[in-house]
């Protein structure tokens, strides 16, 4: 079961992917440099994969697609936050990172909480706090996009 990282408001896309690290558009090599400047240890925590869960407005600054694909190539599953940046809420549905908002939920989840996610219905639940918080569901179309991997593979799959 994911654990969770979790993180305040208005984490930028700067300290998600620095800007010296956008020399190469290669997922994995992106994934090395995620979060580096905001939290030196992340690599190590997301180790097997989890949750990041954060307050308002995450994702905001420059409208770099590199954000989503580093968070999504370092083996994070989903985001959890009581806001997204636009921008950046478009292009993790691009790139397939499946993203919710959640303001009771982004409150309530603490660092190391194990944590499910039903896309479909938009429950998540705190198995450690034994809470359960709802999302608004993703539509249909955005649950083929996520499960696809990405828009691109979503419209090959189509065609």
């Amino acid at each position: 079961m994911p654990k969770v990282i979790k993180y305040g408001d208005n984490v930028d896309t700067d300290v998600i992917i620095p800007a010296r690290r956008l020399n190469t558009s290669d997922p994995k090599e992106l994934a090395k440099y995620c979060m580096e400047d905001l939290d030196p240890d992340f690599q190590r925590k997301i180790q097997g994969g989890g949750i990041i869960v954060a307050g308002s407005n995450f994702g905001c600054g420059s409208s770099r697609e590199h954000a989503p694909i580093a968070i999504r190539a370092s083996g994070v599953s989903a985001v959890i936050a009581s806001s997204f940046a636009r921008i950046f809420y478009r292009n993790a549905i691009n790139i397939g990172l499946a993203i919710l908002e959640c303001p009771e939920a982004a409150a309530g989840i603490s660092c190391g909480d194990e944590v499910e996610i039903s896309f479909d219905t938009g429950v998540i639940s705190n198995k450690t706090k034994n809470m359960t918080y709802t999302a608004r569901p993703f539509p249909e179309f955005i649950q083929r996009v996520i499960k696809a991997g990405g828009l691109l593979e979503a419209l090959r799959d189509e065609i």
